[in-house]
Protein backbone atom coordinates (compact mmCIF):
# COMPACT_ATOMS: atom_id res chain seq x y z
CA UNK A 1 0.00 0.00 0.00
CA UNK A 2 1.45 3.73 -0.71
CA UNK A 3 0.05 6.79 0.59
CA UNK A 4 1.03 10.36 -0.32
CA UNK A 5 -0.55 13.77 1.17
CA UNK A 6 -3.00 13.75 -1.60
CA UNK A 7 -4.67 10.41 -0.52
CA UNK A 8 -4.61 6.75 0.15
CA UNK A 9 -4.61 3.79 -2.55
CA UNK A 10 -5.03 0.38 -1.85
CA UNK A 11 -3.58 -2.41 -3.04
CA UNK A 12 -5.02 -4.17 -6.55
CA UNK A 13 -7.39 -6.66 -5.83
CA UNK A 14 -9.51 -7.54 -8.94
CA UNK A 15 -8.23 -7.13 -12.48
CA UNK A 16 -8.85 -3.79 -13.74
CA UNK A 17 -10.87 -2.82 -16.51
CA UNK A 18 -10.11 -1.83 -19.96
CA UNK A 19 -9.06 1.83 -20.21
CA UNK A 20 -11.89 4.52 -21.71
CA UNK A 21 -13.39 3.29 -24.84
CA UNK A 22 -13.02 -1.11 -23.27
CA UNK A 23 -15.73 -2.77 -22.98
CA UNK A 24 -15.09 -3.97 -19.09
CA UNK A 25 -16.87 -1.38 -17.41
CA UNK A 26 -15.96 2.28 -16.57
CA UNK A 27 -12.42 4.23 -16.67
CA UNK A 28 -12.85 5.16 -13.56
CA UNK A 29 -15.79 5.67 -10.72
CA UNK A 30 -15.89 8.41 -8.58
CA UNK A 31 -17.87 7.90 -5.07
CA UNK A 32 -17.70 10.57 -1.98
CA UNK A 33 -20.17 12.56 -0.19
CA UNK A 34 -22.59 15.28 -1.56
CA UNK A 35 -20.32 18.62 -2.41
CA UNK A 36 -17.08 16.55 -3.28
CA UNK A 37 -17.46 16.99 -6.67
CA UNK A 38 -18.36 14.05 -8.65
CA UNK A 39 -19.89 15.41 -11.43
CA UNK A 40 -17.43 18.51 -11.76
CA UNK A 41 -14.15 16.05 -11.80
CA UNK A 42 -16.00 13.40 -13.29
CA UNK A 43 -16.58 15.85 -16.25
CA UNK A 44 -13.15 17.29 -16.56
CA UNK A 45 -12.14 13.94 -16.35
CA UNK A 46 -14.04 12.38 -19.40
CA UNK A 47 -12.69 15.81 -21.13
CA UNK A 48 -9.37 14.04 -20.79
CA UNK A 49 -9.89 10.93 -21.39
CA UNK A 50 -11.81 12.00 -24.63
CA UNK A 51 -14.67 10.15 -23.31
CA UNK A 52 -18.02 10.63 -21.72
CA UNK A 53 -19.07 11.04 -18.09
CA UNK A 54 -22.21 9.35 -16.55
CA UNK A 55 -24.39 10.27 -13.01
CA UNK A 56 -26.13 7.40 -12.07
CA UNK A 57 -28.36 9.98 -9.78
CA UNK A 58 -29.28 11.41 -13.36
CA UNK A 59 -30.02 7.84 -14.43
CA UNK A 60 -32.50 7.52 -11.35
CA UNK A 61 -34.15 10.38 -12.58
CA UNK A 62 -34.54 9.78 -15.72
CA UNK A 63 -36.05 5.90 -14.48
CA UNK A 64 -38.20 7.14 -12.16
CA UNK A 65 -39.57 9.78 -14.46
CA UNK A 66 -39.19 12.75 -11.34
CA UNK A 67 -35.98 14.18 -9.50
CA UNK A 68 -34.69 12.28 -6.29
CA UNK A 69 -36.32 14.52 -3.72
CA UNK A 70 -39.76 13.36 -5.03
CA UNK A 71 -38.51 9.77 -4.87
CA UNK A 72 -37.75 10.27 -1.77
CA UNK A 73 -40.86 11.54 -0.48
CA UNK A 74 -43.44 10.05 -3.31
CA UNK A 75 -41.40 6.30 -2.88
CA UNK A 76 -39.35 5.96 -0.05
CA UNK A 77 -35.87 5.30 0.83
CA UNK A 78 -36.04 1.67 -0.14
CA UNK A 79 -37.70 2.64 -3.30
CA UNK A 80 -35.20 5.43 -4.27
CA UNK A 81 -32.32 2.29 -3.25
CA UNK A 82 -33.70 0.03 -5.59
CA UNK A 83 -34.04 1.95 -8.10
CA UNK A 84 -30.04 3.01 -7.41
CA UNK A 85 -29.07 -0.55 -7.05
CA UNK A 86 -30.30 -0.93 -10.70
CA UNK A 87 -28.95 2.17 -12.41
CA UNK A 88 -25.48 1.12 -10.63
CA UNK A 89 -25.69 -1.69 -12.27
CA UNK A 90 -26.13 -0.99 -15.63
CA UNK A 91 -23.65 1.65 -15.31
CA UNK A 92 -20.91 -0.51 -14.57
CA UNK A 93 -21.73 -3.11 -17.23
CA UNK A 94 -22.56 -0.57 -19.48
CA UNK A 95 -20.37 2.54 -19.82
CA UNK A 96 -16.91 2.53 -20.64
CA UNK A 97 -15.74 6.34 -19.30
CA UNK A 98 -15.83 8.14 -16.43
CA UNK A 99 -18.98 6.94 -13.95
CA UNK A 100 -20.26 9.34 -10.97
CA UNK A 101 -22.69 7.23 -8.31
CA UNK A 102 -24.71 9.28 -5.68
CA UNK A 103 -23.39 9.74 -2.55
CA UNK A 104 -25.33 6.58 -1.02
CA UNK A 105 -24.54 3.83 -3.42
CA UNK A 106 -22.07 2.29 -1.68
CA UNK A 107 -24.39 1.61 0.97
CA UNK A 108 -25.74 -1.65 -0.50
CA UNK A 109 -23.51 -4.34 0.08
CA UNK A 110 -24.45 -5.62 -3.28
CA UNK A 111 -22.86 -2.50 -4.95
CA UNK A 112 -19.67 -2.58 -2.79
CA UNK A 113 -19.16 -5.92 -4.26
CA UNK A 114 -19.76 -4.98 -7.63
CA UNK A 115 -17.14 -2.07 -7.28
CA UNK A 116 -14.81 -4.39 -6.17
CA UNK A 117 -13.95 -4.79 -9.90
CA UNK A 118 -13.53 -1.23 -11.18
CA UNK A 119 -11.55 1.34 -10.59
CA UNK A 120 -12.88 3.72 -7.97
CA UNK A 121 -11.61 6.77 -6.41
CA UNK A 122 -13.06 8.47 -3.22
CA UNK A 123 -13.07 11.74 -3.65
CA UNK A 124 -13.27 13.14 0.08
CA UNK A 125 -14.29 16.78 1.35
CA UNK A 126 -14.67 18.61 4.46
CA UNK A 127 -18.18 19.45 4.98
CA UNK A 128 -16.70 23.13 4.87
CA UNK A 129 -15.95 23.14 1.55
CA UNK A 130 -18.87 20.65 0.91
CA UNK A 131 -21.34 23.79 1.91
CA UNK A 132 -19.37 25.97 -0.20
CA UNK A 133 -19.82 23.81 -3.22
CA UNK A 134 -23.91 22.99 -3.11
CA UNK A 135 -24.93 24.20 0.25
CA UNK A 136 -26.48 22.24 2.99
CA UNK A 137 -30.34 23.95 1.81
CA UNK A 138 -29.92 22.34 -1.98
CA UNK A 139 -33.05 19.68 -2.28
CA UNK A 140 -31.16 16.69 -0.84
CA UNK A 141 -33.74 14.17 1.24
CA UNK A 142 -31.34 12.85 3.60
CA UNK A 143 -29.81 16.54 4.80
CA UNK A 144 -33.48 17.83 4.80
CA UNK A 145 -33.22 18.18 8.39
CA UNK A 146 -30.65 19.35 10.52
CA UNK A 147 -28.55 19.52 7.81
CA UNK A 148 -25.00 19.99 8.77
CA UNK A 149 -25.65 16.86 11.87
CA UNK A 150 -26.85 14.89 8.79
CA UNK A 151 -24.59 15.54 7.05
CA UNK A 152 -21.38 14.35 9.81
CA UNK A 153 -23.95 11.75 10.13
CA UNK A 154 -23.97 10.51 6.91
CA UNK A 155 -20.27 10.55 6.47
CA UNK A 156 -19.59 8.70 9.80
CA UNK A 157 -21.86 5.58 8.20
CA UNK A 158 -20.30 5.88 4.60
CA UNK A 159 -16.89 6.99 5.00
CA UNK A 160 -15.86 3.24 5.74
CA UNK A 161 -17.10 2.10 2.72
CA UNK A 162 -16.24 4.89 0.44
CA UNK A 163 -12.36 3.51 1.75
CA UNK A 164 -13.42 0.28 1.25
CA UNK A 165 -13.97 0.10 -2.50
CA UNK A 166 -11.59 2.99 -3.36
CA UNK A 167 -8.34 2.21 -5.07
CA UNK A 168 -7.72 5.82 -4.05
CA UNK A 169 -8.80 8.98 -2.24
CA UNK A 170 -8.07 12.36 -3.32
CA UNK A 171 -8.95 15.07 -1.15
CA UNK A 172 -10.58 18.02 -2.79
CA UNK A 173 -10.08 20.31 -0.02
CA UNK A 174 -9.20 23.98 -1.32
CA UNK A 175 -8.81 22.53 -5.19
CA UNK A 176 -10.38 23.11 -8.21
CA UNK A 177 -11.65 20.60 -10.32
CA UNK A 178 -8.79 20.38 -12.62
CA UNK A 179 -6.25 20.24 -9.87
CA UNK A 180 -8.41 17.27 -8.67
CA UNK A 181 -9.05 15.59 -12.28
CA UNK A 182 -4.91 16.26 -12.40
CA UNK A 183 -4.60 13.56 -8.66
CA UNK A 184 -7.31 11.09 -9.52
CA UNK A 185 -5.56 10.64 -13.12
CA UNK A 186 -2.00 10.23 -11.29
CA UNK A 187 -4.18 7.80 -9.08
CA UNK A 188 -5.18 5.80 -12.75
CA UNK A 189 -1.75 5.80 -13.49
CA UNK A 190 -0.50 4.07 -10.98
CA UNK A 191 -2.86 1.36 -11.41
CA UNK A 192 -2.58 0.66 -15.18
CA UNK A 193 -5.36 -1.65 -16.39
Amino acid sequence: MTSSTEGRERPDTASEPAAAGGTDGPAVVLVGPPGAGKSTVGAVLAARLGTTVRDTDEDIEKAAGKPIPDIFYDDGEPAFRALERAAVRAALAEHPGVLALGGGAVMDPGTRELLAAHRVVFLDVEMADAVKRVGLDAPRPLLAVNPRQQWRTLMEERRPHYTEVARATVTTAGRTPDEVAELVLAALESHPA
